[in-house]
């Protein structure tokens, strides 16, 4: 398989899941979705890609609604970190390390911690033998009014103004779930940090960056729920990105949003 190909083949896997995993969340579907994926695939190695690339959000139908964790899920989950596995290290957070892999570092724990909960009753340390805790969260710079934290000649600004940190946020939106909890959640409920969200969300919707707009809001609707006080209010946010296409992803997302804000409909 070609290269384009192979990631074309993980797109496509990763887009199916996605939809079944929406389907579950409102209650259409049958018993272990997740291993299903995996069975009726005619590329199970990128069916197990794709367990990997939705991550924690896969798990959505059993925190929101009434679906029952099936062992069968549970085993294709694990079967995904057996093929995929992360670095028995890991890595630092940037800039002394590399973004990607710090991201999908926690992207896989988030995953692991899920898995964890739902399979183990709860024993934190088998999601910790599949996919340590990285550490770190990213770094908010406070810039002068009028002013952008990029401009300040700070070491590293470019990186942590609100634009830039609001969409790094936004690359960790599958940690916006119930459930998990660390640095990368302290860091998003510490002022002025749900500001620089709802900017940061709302410069997204104007840029038409759906999106990247569902991932951000994520987290104001996870704030939200926590009852953290917020510049404004998600729920028109959520409400006007649900209008969209964009695919199962973006579906999913506002999906999660919605529950997490307490709305009926899906």
């Amino acid at each position: 398989m070609s290269p384009d190909r192979s990631q074309s083949a993980y797109a496509a896997s990763a887009a199916d899941l996605a939809l079944r995993a929406l389907d579950a969340l409102r209650g259409v579907g049958g018993t272990a979705m997740i291993a299903e994926h995996v069975e009726r695939s005619d590329d199970p190695k990128a069916a197990l890609g794709a367990i990997r690339f939705v991550g924690a959000d896969g798990f959505a139908p059993y925190l929101f609604g009434d679906a029952a964790f099936h062992p069968q899920d549970a085993m294709a989950v694990a079967q995904s970190f057996a093929v995929f596995p992360p670095p028995v290290s890991t890595p630092a957070p940037p800039p002394a390390g590399g973004a990607e892999p710090w991201l999908v570092a926690w992207r896989d724990w988030a995953t692991a911690a899920l898995l964890a909960r739902f399979a183990d009753g709860g024993d934190a340390q088998v999601g910790e033998v599949l996919a340590p805790k990285p550490g770190g969260a990213p770094v908010l710079a406070e810039s002068e009014p009028g002013r952008a934290a990029s401009d300040t000649g700070a070491p590293g600004a470019a990186d942590t103004d609100w634009q830039r940190w609001s969409v790094r946020m936004g690359q960790l939106s599958p940690l916006a779930i119930p459930g998990l909890d660390g640095p990368v959640h302290t860091a998003a409920r510490t002022d002025p940090a749900p500001r620089a969200l709802a900017q940061g969300a709302t410069r997204a919707v104007l840029r038409r960056d759906f999106p990247t707009a569902a991932r951000i809001v994520r987290w104001l609707a996870l704030l939200r729920s926590e009852g953290v006080h917020l510049p404004l209010d998600p729920v028109p946010l959520v409400e006007h990105l649900g209008l969209y296409g964009g695919g199962p992803r973006l579906a999913l997302d506002v999906a999660i949003a919605r529950r997490l804000l307490g709305l009926e409909t899906v």
